[in-house]
């Protein structure tokens, strides 16, 4: 029997969607409608390259040098990117998961509450995949302080969205977020979030990506009446395909890369739209970071839709 490397495989369906989970970090593997794929996926016998659909908890994006204090105590992550020397993207995306609840049309897979290596907290999450005919995928993503003390949370997940074009060069995007994070060469804050207007960081308005390069962090996001934050991404000719994610409330921010870092096969193919609960490196500053008191859960909810 030939295991796929990212373990069991959860294929849901609702009307023309389709959607693979995987036990391996609990991530989105691939997102079809109609067959067409609306994320940049990878194939059962792969690993995910990039992060691609990666879930990312106990916080997302990086952490400068993997250290951090936390109610008077200094911890040391590993360095899981190290050629920058940061920690990136938690804990958790080279975990298995353990399957919940399952239906045709919904995975619910959770972690092991136990703490890691300079991670000594008992938070335990929970992940659930959910499709519907009408609105497509909805992701929530619920953790749970376990243990007997406070716990720094964050999460975030790492979906490429794309549609039917040879380069992103060639898509319309638009971006819900009035401020952008200045960012070292490292990917660590450099400065205070200043506002979009006059930078290429201004997607309020949709236009073609063109030449722009991105892996920023956004925030001050604009939402509809239902508290989500839209971000679009359209095909700027031929079949006209668009495909939008939403961030519900308590994503404060959307970290934004056209990929050019990837590899040949990949780079400038998607772009991951990354909806996060704090920006990178919180776990230092303390931005937007959420700590669990005991007992306390929190849930946050994302989704992507065909449009």
């Amino acid at each position: 029997m030939i295991v796929p490397l990212t373990g069991q495989q959860y294929e849901i369906e609702a009307g023309d969607y389709r959607a693979t989970v995987t036990e391996l970090g609990a991530g989105l593997r691939e997102l079809l409608f109609r067959g067409q794929p609306l994320i940049d996926g990878y194939g059962a016998g792969e690993l995910p390259p990039a992060a691609a659909g990666a879930l990312l908890a106990p916080w997302p994006n990086r952490i400068d040098g993997g250290r951090y204090a936390f109610e008077g105590a200094e911890f040391q992550l590993a360095l899981t990117e190290p050629a920058r020397g940061n920690a990136i993207h938690g804990l958790t995306r080279w975990t298995a998961w353990t399957p919940v609840t399952r239906a045709a049309h919904m995975v619910l897979l959770r972690s092991a509450p136990h703490g890691y290596q300079g991670y000594p907290f008992c938070v335990e999450i929970d992940a659930e995949y959910r499709l519907e005919p009408d609105t497509g995928l909805q992701v929530a993503i619920t953790a749970r302080n376990r243990g007997t003390g406070p716990a720094p949370y964050g999460t975030g997940s790492h979906p490429y969205l794309t549609v039917p074009a040879a380069s992103v060069d060639d898509c319309q995007l638009s971006l819900p977020a009035a401020r952008w994070l200045p960012m070292d060469d490292r990917g660590i804050p450099s400065g205070p979030a200043a506002p979009v207007e006059g930078t290429a960081y201004d997607f309020r308005e949709p236009r073609v990506i063109g030449a722009t390069r991105l892996d920023d962090a956004l925030t001050g996001l604009e939402r509809d009446g239902d508290g989500r934050a839209w971000a679009r991404l359209a095909a700027d000719r031929g079949s006209g395909a668009r495909v939008g994610l939403w961030a519900g409330e308590g994503y404060r921010w959307l970290q934004v890369f056209t990929g050019d870092s990837l590899g040949p096969d990949r780079r400038r193919k998607a772009v991951a739209i990354e909806p996060m609960t704090c920006p990178p490196n919180a776990f230092v500053t303390g931005d937007d970071l959420l700590v669990l008191a005991p007992g306390q859960a929190i849930t946050h909810v994302w989704g992507i839709q065909a449009l």
